[in-house]
């Protein structure tokens, strides 16, 4: 049982016993008692890692006490001035400590290159997993069965069998899952995907959704294999992933543009996009029956990327509900088209209906109100002591990756394919039944 849920049962039953010194005010320890503090360990520091771990380092009963990455420090992330990995990982958090409470008898934060070592740890109850998604799995899995609590960055999965596997593995173990799909925690979104929910918009004809280009360029065809950096375990990166010669924009940042790794902007943008989508349309724990290939483009064979560059596809539901998804500007954006009326939200500030009286319409109290999350790691560390599942757990954000997975097999495919949500599988289909899934390089498996 989780250490938090005991404490407070114990407390509880020791208060009524013997009054109030059981008890002691958070102020007395600046903040949160160090015996309740959630002790994370953050695997991946990269752009978005040492992004979530600044977010845990702000919430004053969460203390990091480790992190893990396979790079020990270098440039080549998202922008040109980062210089991230396992080191710079621990530096911050140290000052972080150091300027906050002081050494204190910290023994400061530990620095890891194999996430094994993390999750063997006791004193660790919780860890971040923001890696390459052919990780994510792996990592999920093996942090469950360690008895960890998860907060995984979004897409949940790289195939839909792994994200399976990740769901029933969390439920199997217990374990809390908050999927990286922050925008759920947005009220903007929520108050949206209300609206429609609960009938503002008439009867729901489709929904659009925005996946944004490639934001990076990678060699073209003859590229040519350069050396691993000092400091770099490849092999380690590759992980699961099939043996291939290094080129930095393999790497890092640059991962989301190969299948080996990542299902490109369709999995990445999408899985905010798609995830609202399928909130607005209440498929949490569904999806369509259809998807339907519209187009594609590609980059030359031979590329070192070799996602999809744009693309269009259009998944229909057993409710009559349609859902476009396609490659456009701005990279995160949702629209809800009823037969009377529209609500859209998305990046570059959109957030907009018409009538425009509608986006500002309240929710009543007799009317379906959503999960209410204002800052998703908060939630996550609330359900963590708590055991309430958050606002995007495994199930959730494994529906919402499924609908991003599904595009990109009728996209690879090129064709229209049938699904069966409930079985998760294309019904007579061996072709598309054989993406599904892909095999792990040795000596990894789930």
């Amino acid at each position: 049982m989780n250490r938090f849920h005991d404490r407070r049962q114990f407390l509880k039953s020791a208060a009524v016993a013997v009054a109030s010194p059981w008890i002691v005010p958070r102020s007395v320890f600046g903040g949160a008692a160090p015996s309740e503090r959630i002790r994370v360990a953050c695997i991946g520091t990269g752009n978005q890692g040492i992004a979530i771990l600044r977010k845990f380092l702000a919430n004053e009963d969460a203390e990091v006490v480790a992190v893990c990455d396979v790079n020990r420090g270098s440039y080549g992330y998202k922008t040109d001035d980062q210089f991230l990995g396992r080191e710079p990982g621990c530096r911050e958090v140290d000052k972080f400590y150091a300027e906050k409470r002081g050494t204190g008898g910290r023994r400061g934060c530990t620095g890891y290159n194999d996430f094994r070592e993390v999750l063997a740890r006791d004193d660790v109850d919780a860890v971040t997993v923001v890696v390459p998604d052919q990780w994510h799995a792996l990592m999920t899995i093996r942090a469950a069965e360690a008895g960890k609590d998860i907060y995984c960055e979004k897409p949940l999965s790289l195939t839909i069998g792994q994200g399976r596997a990740m769901v029933e593995a969390v439920r199997k173990h217990e374990r809390i899952l908050q999927t990286g799909s922050h925008e759920r925690s947005n009220p903007q979104t929520r108050h949206i995907c209300e609206l429609v929910r609960n009938g503002r918009l008439g009867r729901l004809k489709r929904v659009i959704t925005n996946v944004g280009y490639n934001n990076k360029e990678g060699p073209g065809p003859g590229w040519q294999p350069m050396p691993v950096p000092d400091g770099f375990d490849y092999d380690m990166w590759l992980g699961p992933a099939p043996r291939v010669p290094y080129h930095k924009d393999r790497c890092l940042y640059r991962f989301r543009f190969n299948y080996d790794y990542s299902g490109g902007q369709v999995t990445n943008y999408g899985a905010h996009s798609n995830d609202l989508a399928q909130w607005g349309l209440g498929m949490d724990e569904s999806g369509p029956v259809e998807i339907e290939f519209i187009d594609a483009k590609w980059l030359p064979k031979g590329s070192l990327f070799d996602t999809a560059l744009e693309t269009r596809f259009l998944c229909r539901y057993a409710s009559g509900a349609e859902l476009l998804c396609q490659t456009a500007e701005p990279s995160v954006k949702v629209r809800f088209e009823g037969t009377e009326g529209m609500v859209e939200w998305g990046y570059s500030r959109v957030y907009r209906s018409e009538p425009e009286s509608l986006i500002r319409s309240q929710i009543g109290p007799s009317e379906l109100h959503l999960y209410q999350s204002d800052d998703h790691v908060r939630n996550f560390l609330d359900c963590v002591k708590s055991r309430r599942e958050p606002v995007a757990p495994a199930e959730v954000g494994h529906r919402s990756a499924t609908v991003c997975h599904l595009g990109n097999v009728a996209v690879r495919l090129g064709r229209n394919v049938k699904w069966d949500p409930a079985k998760e599988t294309f019904p007579g289909d061996d072709e598309a039944n054989a993406m599904l899934d892909r095999p792990m390089r040795s000596p990894w498996h789930l």
